[in-house]
């Protein structure tokens, strides 16, 4: 069983209504989850207060949320592969909605840490299912503004949550129990979305589907999927689900050397959302309520930098479309290599700016550029990552994902430390030059990295099923005995 040329069923046949709608209902998934992060750590003191409990055990809340971001996709998004994209949706968040109901009921710290566990597993979703349903919809050329808003949705998302987390907890009859009650109801309408307009995005998936109605129809036992041959046992299953997105991590170059600078830049993210307030207050000392001015200002930096992103984003998409036939996936990647230069001169800026000699919009112009190149490479790190695993980008960005949450929970945990050590400037100046050793990665895959997917086992495993499709073979995900080849 195989799609006919043009056949509806088909996902990359949907219309383009149908998939947008289903890029926009990821989306949300990814912008609510970013929100709850942001949101959560906002509403610290007031949760102190209700709950007598102390910082620690709050910022716990906050890290087994990270946790659970970068370990659970390393099953969840190959077992979307396995099962379908649709019934992982549709559970998750459901009960995601269920754990945040949980945390605004919580009696004590205890119940809200297991909460935020609960959230971060369910939750996990929003960041590995999005970028491997855009990838079965869209074609190659078409990518780019669905995976654009992709990471803007999380990015931008990250900024609001804690915007409108601040407004609620600054309300004295609120606190940080109607943050959680917000997200929980907005997450209740999310739900009806998902089951409303979600439909399955697995070609796979669909085509076994087909198989299974036509066999009950005819009575031929012989139809089947190309999925269905030699269709490996559930262990095997489990264990395939399980493994794939650390071996794509351990054994594949492109995806180590994106996992190592996108990560390393989401630790750099984290802390300074942890350390600017601070900074700015000890430096230009601030009064309380120039804090909260300069807090605030922190956030909209998020916004326009993701604004700038977004912009710069979609102009790369041009580029793309431009230079794809000599270039072909690396022609994703021209954007990223000005964004590998803007991101250590922001930091070398805004650590030597940082002085009551130098106003303090300065170094947040810094700031903004830096968030603008952050929103670059994450964006380009979805993309390139989509092109060249196709059938496996979820389990790519699942281990992407590993490497980047690991470094947004470790990073934190030594940044005041680093920091009283150091000072402020000299600090960012160690990331600035740690950034600037990771800033030849796009510029090395632009002129060698096809050359590097050429010696790559499920690089060629995918190539030969694209030659296949351009042969009239329309079904492009290779079969469970050629899935085994590539764990050998």
């Amino acid at each position: 069983i195989k799609f006919d040329e043009g056949d509806p069923r088909d996902p990359q046949n949907f219309s383009y209504a149908r998939k947008w709608a289903i890029t926009l209902t990821g989306c949300v998934f990814s912008g609510i989850t970013a929100a709850s992060a942001s949101s959560y750590s906002i509403s610290y003191e007031s949760m102190m207060h209700d709950l007598n409990c102390t910082q620690l055990q709050a910022t716990i809340g906050l890290s087994l949320y990270v946790v659970g971001f970068g370990i659970v996709p390393l099953v969840s998004s190959s077992f979307s592969e396995e099962t379908g994209r649709r019934p992982l949706y549709i559970v998750s968040s459901v009960l995601f909605m269920l754990a945040e109901v949980m945390n605004a009921l919580a009696p004590n710290i205890q119940t809200v840490i297991v909460s935020r566990m609960l959230q971060g597993v369910f939750g996990s979703t929003g960041a590995s299912l999005v970028g491997g349903c855009i990838a079965d919809i869209w074609q190659p050329h078409e990518r780019g503004l669905p995976m654009s808003l992709f990471a803007f949705s999380a990015l931008f998302s990250f900024g609001l949550g804690s915007v409108f987390g601040g407004l609620i907890v600054a309300n004295p009859h609120l606190g940080w129990r109607w943050v959680q009650w917000m997200h929980a109801i907005i997450s209740g309408v999310y739900v009806l979305d998902v089951i409303l307009v979600m439909s399955e995005t697995r070609s796979s998936i669909v085509l076994t589907r087909i198989a299974k109605d036509t066999r009950k129809m005819t009575g031929d036992p012989r139809y089947r999927s190309r999925a269905e041959i030699n269709k490996p046992s559930m262990l095997s299953l489990i264990k395939t689900s399980c493994t794939r997105p650390l071996y794509l991590l351990l054994t594949e170059p492109i995806v180590q050397s994106f996992s190592i600078w996108v990560g390393f830049t989401w630790g750099v993210v984290y802390c300074l959302l942890e350390s600017v307030t601070s900074e700015f207050q000890s430096v230009y000392n601030f009064s309380i309520s120039e804090t909260g001015f300069a807090f605030l200002c922190l956030r909209k930096v998020i916004f326009i930098g993701s604004i700038i992103g977004l912009m710069v984003n979609i102009y790369q998409d041009t580029l793309y479309k431009k230079y794809f036939p000599t270039k072909g996936q690396e022609a994703r990647l021209y954007m990223a290599c000005i964004a590998a230069i803007v991101l250590p001169i922001s930091m070398f800026i805004y650590g030597w700016t940082a002085s009551p000699h130098i106003p303090w919009i300065v170094p947040l112009i810094a700031l903004t550029a830096f968030m603008a190149g952050v929103f670059v490479i994450f964006q380009v790190a979805f993309l390139y990552l989509a092109d060249c695993y196709g059938p496996y980008a979820s389990s790519a960005q699942a281990g992407q994902s590993l490497a980047r949450n690991t470094m947004g929970m470790v990073f934190p945990l030594f940044t005041q430390q680093m920091f009283a050590g150091m000072t402020y400037k000299w600090g960012l100046t160690l990331w600035a030059l740690l950034s600037l050793v990771m800033a030849p990665i796009p510029w090395v895959l632009v002129f060698f990295g096809s050359k590097i997917r050429s010696h790559s086992k499920v690089s060629r495993k995918i190539l030969e099923a694209e030659e296949q499709q351009l042969d009239g073979e329309k079904t492009v995900v290779p079969s469970p005995t050629e899935e085994r080849s590539m764990q050998v």
